[in-house]
This record gives structure tokens, C-alpha cells and sequence, in this order.
């Protein structure tokens, strides 16, 4: 009976990590389409300062000195959206760097909650057909085997240092 569990667990976590390759290629492709996109804002602000003569700090300047909340807060905004767009940038770089299979381990690294959570929302699960995919399934049934072998390695444990020390020498447990 357990090795019917064992094999559940396995294949249950195979399944689910068989879908990282698909997630990560849709969050890289949501994050490629945001960087692009506030680029192209970062650009046109770059362009209206050049137009009038100034580089991005200067201009980002004259927004606090007109002393008005409503530029002062424009300013602000446009200071967030240059920070947003060049830690992006970083982590799509950093994204395209790694190697499919080094992905998965280095996910924190150019991780962002907001495209994730959109690249979840929308994502549906895929049948793993490339070798990367069946590498993370196996992988995924590895670890599922090897949690579920090693919780009940645990279990087992307690159980003997519970039961005294007359059960631990003779390893039986009832």
C-alpha cells in the first residue's frame, strides 16, 4: 500500500513540476512585453527632455520645483517607472542567461509578483514534450518519492523514540 502512495505522490509531484518549463517561458514573455513597454515610456520621457534641453535628472528635477503636489507626484511616478523598468531589464537578462535547467533554482533572481501572478492567471498547463519538460517531470517524481520515503523514515523515527527503548533495539514498532 505504500508504494502505491509513494507512486501517487511521485507522479502527482512530476506533474507539477513538469509545468515550470511552460510557466517560466510564459512569465519570461510577460516580463519581455513589460520591459518593452516601459522602455518605450522611459524613451519618450528621455525624448520631451531632450526637446527641451535637459537630460532624465534634470527633468525628473523640474518636477520638484514647480511646488505643485500634482507635478511633484508626476515626478515621483515617473522616477518609480525608471526603477521598475531597469530592475525588469535586469531580470529579463538575467532570465535569458540562465539555462532551462538552471531556471528553476535561480527563479527568486528575477522573480516579480505582479507578472507572476498575471503569467498565473492566465497560464494553462501544458504536456511536457521537450526534453527539459520530461527532465523536470522526473526530477518532480524524484522529490515526490524521496518526501514521501523520507516522511515515513520520520514518522518511524518518532514512533521508536516514543515507544521506549526496549522497541528501538529491536526496531519493531507496533
Amino acid at each position: 500500500m505504500f508504494r502505491i502512495v509513494a507512486i501517487v505522490a511521485g507522479l502527482i509531484c512530476g506533474i507539477l513540476l513538469s509545468q515550470f518549463p511552460e510557466f517560466a517561458q510564459q512569465y519570461e514573455q510577460r516580463l519581455g512585453g513589460a520591459v518593452d513597454e516601459l522602455t518605450k515610456v522611459v524613451a519618450d520621457f528621455d525624448a520631451s527632455a531632450a526637446r527641451a534641453g535637459m537630460d532624465r535628472q534634470t527633468a525628473l528635477a523640474e518636477y520638484d520645483k514647480l511646488g505643485q503636489t500634482f507635478f511633484a507626484d508626476r515626478g515621483t511616478d515617473m522616477r518609480n517607472v525608471i526603477t521598475r523598468q531597469e530592475r525588469l531589464s535586469s531580470h529579463l537578462a538575467n532570465l535569458q542567461d540562465q539555462s532551462p535547467l538552471t531556471r528553476v533554482a535561480n527563479f527568486a533572481s528575477y522573480f516579480d509578483g505582479g507578472i507572476a501572478s498575471r503569467a498565473l492567471e492566465a497560464f494553462k498547463p501544458a504536456i511536457p514534450v521537450t526534453i527539459e519538460g520530461l527532465i523536470y517531470a522526473g526530477a518532480g517524481f524524484l522529490i515526490g518519492l524521496g518526501l514521501t520515503y523520507g516522511g515515513r523514515a520520520g514518522v518511524r523515527r518518532v514512533r521508536r523514540r516514543r515507544a521506549g527503548p526496549e522497541t528501538a533495539a529491536t526496531g519493531r514498532t507496533s
